[in-house]
């Protein structure tokens, strides 16, 4: 089976939905609910993506070091930490978990 005719399609349909914004008039744009809907969807949308690609492995869930990771810097984003500190966190998190022995 070839890929390239969906992959073609998917870039397609990303491209016309990037130009139907354009068609959006611009009073929906300004308006404070759009602001906080987008902000908020922007938000929930990252937070699934990061607990996505943390448990997730091809098909399957696998609770391995990058789950702990994600705790450690969720536990270092809640004691008000600055970002850099936080990716540090976890990568430190991750990096001890891995050599301690989990995957």
């Amino acid at each position: 089976m070839n890929l390239w005719p969906w992959i073609l399609l998917a870039c397609l349909v990303a491209y016309l939905t990037k130009l139907l914004g354009y068609l959006v008039p611009e009073s929906w744009l300004k308006n404070p609910r759009m602001t906080r809907v987008a902000g908020t969807l922007t938000i929930g949308l990252l937070a699934a993506l990061t607990t996505v690609n943390t448990i997730a492995s091809g098909q399957a869930i696998a609770f391995d070091a990058r789950l702990g990771a994600l705790v450690a810097a969720a536990i270092a984003l809640f004691l008000k930490a600055p970002f850099l500190v936080v990716v540090i966190v976890g990568a430190a998190a991750a990096a001890l978990l891995r050599l301690a022995g989990m995957p």
